[in-house]
């Protein structure tokens, strides 16, 4: 769920505020694959520099999670 998600902010230049809540649900499962941090700190990237833009206003965090916790 999470490279879909990621995916599909980098087609759209958009992050929703509706993905961006649902990578965060994921997250607090602990329900991800070490690989699928990798795919959110491009995302963090991108968002950083601009390149795409967030529908939300909370932070975009990604510091909390470690790649040692999977489903």
């Amino acid at each position: 769920m999470i490279r879909a998600l990621v995916e599909s902010a980098f087609q759209t230049g958009y992050l929703s505020v509706e993905s961006e809540g649902l990578l965060h649900q994921v997250l607090a499962t602990k329900c991800y694959q070490p690989e699928d941090l990798a795919v959110l700190a491009d995302l963090y990237d991108a968002v950083r520099t601009g390149k795409i833009k967030r529908e939300g206003s909370s932070q975009l965090r990604l510091e909390s999670f470690t790649s040692d916790k999977t489903c």
